[in-house]
């Protein structure tokens, strides 16, 4: 399975917004620590503030921050909403699907069964896991450092789902 670039954008967007918080951060300053343009960047925020995982703030003084706390982030929520749009093959299109096998190809069930463990994988992760404590990803996000909610430098949070 390979992520895609919007994901993967998605993914340094939140960590962003993680490891400054208490403050609102630009599409200026991800796009020049994240390494990817601002286009890209308006439309993934968009997507990621309909989703309610930011807030966004218009204006002057505008910005964006975590539309709720980084331990309430999973990992496995923003992956699902992000590529489960995207067919994982052909045979999963709702149009173009030229596959003559799809009706009775067991492969396709596999790939769904695949494709779901991968998704249960990132369930236990919370965005807090990732960015607090890592002290290497702070000093590159963010000058200051710090995190609201942290967790031992190395664990990973579990959610109690």
């Amino acid at each position: 399975m390979r992520v895609t670039k919007r994901t993967n954008i998605a993914m340094r967007v939140l960590m962003y917004c993680a490891a400054n918080p208490g403050r609102l951060v630009t599409k200026h300053e991800i796009a020049k620590r994240c390494n990817a343009s601002e286009n890209h960047l308006a439309q993934v925020i968009n997507q990621l503030a309909q989703l309610g995982f930011l807030n966004t703030q218009r204006g002057r003084n505008g910005g964006l921050e975590l539309g709720r706390s980084a331990d309430q982030i999973i990992i496995g929520d923003i992956f699902r909403a992000l590529e489960a749009p995207v067919p994982l093959a052909e045979c999963f299109a709702d149009v173009d699907n030229t596959c003559p096998l799809t009706d009775a190809c067991r492969l396709r069930t596999a790939l769904t069964d695949a494709a779901n463990a991968f998704y249960e994988t990132l369930d236990p992760i919370t965005l807090d896991a990732l960015v607090c404590d890592n002290m290497d990803l702070i000093n590159i996000m963010s000058p200051t450092g710090g995190c609201a909610n942290s967790v031992r430098s190395g664990q990973l949070a579990k959610t109690d789902a």
